[in-house]
């Protein structure tokens, strides 16, 4: 499966969105991060973000779930970018719930493409109200993602600390 695809992923609190934003605002397509936008509506519902989490593998399954279904309706020859792709889920799952794959990630792991994958260092952590990580946590995870990707034979391309400006530079200059 070939497609037109970049993923954006690192640690939380890595400017990710951010720049994403301004890469949008140059007129290309962006799709953000699913888990923030499910996090988003379930508060609107009332939830509380513990409450989501309470079953961190059931929460971890429910966001994989939805990045497969968006991605099945990604056009295969538009370039997008992604924010976080269907392999971060290897490192949440690690991370947050101490097993590797289940079926599910098994399967879509094999299915999942992308044309490179950027990943960014970590800035400054700030705890939002999406974050239950701490710093510790997100520099661990860094070092999962990039495992992640790369145990699957996709580029990875490290994106250093620096101004958005630069890395929308960096990004574009490195497609």
């Amino acid at each position: 499966m070939s497609n037109n695809w970049y993923v954006i992923t690192g640690g939380p609190c890595s400017g990710k969105t951010t720049t994403l934003g301004v890469i949008e605002k140059m007129g290309y397509h962006v799709e953000y991060e699913t888990a923030r936008f499910w996090i988003e509506q379930e508060l609107k519902k009332g939830k509380t973000l513990e409450e989501m989490r309470q079953d961190e593998h059931l929460f971890q399954k429910k966001i994989l779930e939805l990045k497969i279904e968006y991605e099945k309706k990604f056009p295969k020859n538009e370039l997008i970018f992604i924010e976080r792709g269907i392999p971060d889920t290897t490192a949440y799952y690690q991370q947050s719930c101490g097993i590797k794959e289940d079926d599910l990630l098994k399967e879509s792991l094999k299915k999942c493409s992308y044309k490179k994958v950027f990943l960014f260092e970590l800035l400054d952590y700030q705890r939002d109200y999406a974050r239950l990580e701490n710093e510790q946590e997100a520099k661990i995870l860094e070092s999962l993602l990039e495992e992640a990707y790369s145990s699957l034979g996709m580029e990875v391309v490290r994106v250093p600390k620096m101004s958005i400006q630069q890395r929308v530079e960096f990004i574009l200059k490195h497609l």
